[in-house]
C-alpha cells in the first residue's frame, strides 16, 4: 500500500553508512516479525469468507403497515444456510420501508416490501448459487402444500411439497421436509415420515420441529424410547415448547402408551 507524506513532513536520512545498514537490518527484522504466517493468513481469509450473515427486519408499526411481517416470513422461508433472519425494532428511515439491516456489513435496505424483492436481496448477498425464481416457486408450492395439509388433504399436500423439494431450493428445505413428514404420517407412510423428519434434522440440526416430527413417527412405530429421546431433543432446543398445548398433548400420549406397556408387562 502506498502512503504519501504530508507536505510539512520530512524524512531524515542518516549520513553514516553504519546507520543505514543498522536501519536496514531493523526494517527487515520488523518485516519478518509482523508478516503473518501463510497458514494463519489463509485461515483468517477463510473465516472471513464464511462469516455468517444476518438479516434483521423491522416489524415496528410503520414498517409493519408496509408489509414487513410478510417479508420476514418470506426471508425466513427463502434464506439458505449461513443466512439468519430475525425481527427487530425500528431502524430509522420510517416511511421508506419496510426496512432491513444486513449484518455484519451494517447496510440498510429500504422499500423491501414483497417476496420478490426479498429474494432479490438474497441473490445479491449469496451470488449465483441463489436462483430467485426457482426459490420463489418452491416457496409458493410449500405454502400451497401446507395449506392443503391444514385443510385435511395430506395426499395433495405431499404432492405439492414433493414438487417443492424437487426444485432443490437454496433455502427452506428443512421446512419442506418437515411439512412433508407430517403429510406422510397422516396418510400412513410412517417410514417416509421418519425419513423426511430425519432429513430435516440433518439440514437444520437446531430446528426443534424436525425432532418433534421424528418423535411423532417413532410414536406411530411404537418406538417409545426413541420417541421420548426425540421430544427431549426438541425441548432442549426450544424450552418454550413446554408451554405448548400440542407438545403437552404429545408427551401425555407418550406417557399413556408407556403406562399401558408397563401395566401389560
Amino acid at each position: 500500500m502506498e502512503m504519501s507524506l504530508p507536505n510539512h513532513c520530512s524524512l531524515r536520512t542518516p549520513s553514516s553508512p553504519h546507520h543505514r545498514r543498522s536501519r536496514s537490518r531493523r526494517a527487515r527484522l520488523r518485516t519478518r516479525r509482523s508478516a503473518p504466517a501463510p497458514a494463519a493468513a489463509a485461515a483468517a481469509a477463510e473465516e472471513e469468507e464464511e462469516e455468517a450473515v444476518e438479516i434483521r427486519v423491522c416489524v415496528n408499526r410503520t414498517c409493519a403497515r408496509q408489509g414487513s411481517r410478510g417479508v420476514l416470513a418470506a426471508l425466513a422461508g427463502l434464506a439458505p444456510a449461513g443466512v439468519a433472519v430475525a425481527a427487530c425494532g425500528c431502524l430509522g428511515r420510517c416511511g421508506a420501508g419496510p426496512n432491513l439491516a444486513v449484518l455484519p456489513r451494517g447496510a440498510l435496505v429500504g422499500h423491501c416490501g414483497t417476496p420478490a424483492r426479498a429474494a432479490q436481496l438474497l441473490a445479491d448477498l449469496c451470488g449465483p448459487r441463489f436462483d430467485p425464481r426457482a426459490n420463489l416457486e418452491a416457496l409458493a408450492l410449500r405454502k400451497k402444500g401446507e395449506d392443503e395439509l391444514e385443510r385435511g388433504s395430506p395426499a395433495e399436500a405431499e404432492t405439492l411439497l414433493s414438487q417443492a423439494i424437487d426444485l432443490n431450493p437454496s433455502g427452506g428445505l428443512h421446512f419442506m421436509y418437515r411439512s412433508r413428514s407430517a403429510a406422510r404420517l397422516a396418510i400412513g407412510n410412517i417410514a417416509g415420515a421418519l425419513a423426511d423428519a430425519t432429513e430435516a434434522s440433518k439440514i437444520a440440526p437446531d430446528y426443534p420441529q424436525a425432532y418433534l416430527s421424528q418423535g411423532d413417527a417413532f410414536l406411530a412405530m411404537e418406538e417409545w424410547d426413541a420417541a421420548e429421546k426425540a421430544y427431549s431433543t426438541a425441548l432442549h432446543l426450544d424450552p418454550l415448547l413446554r408451554r405448548s398445548k400440542s407438545f403437552k398433548a404429545r408427551v401425555a400420549k407418550l406417557q399413556e402408551k408407556l403406562t399401558t406397556v408397563s401395566a401389560s408387562s
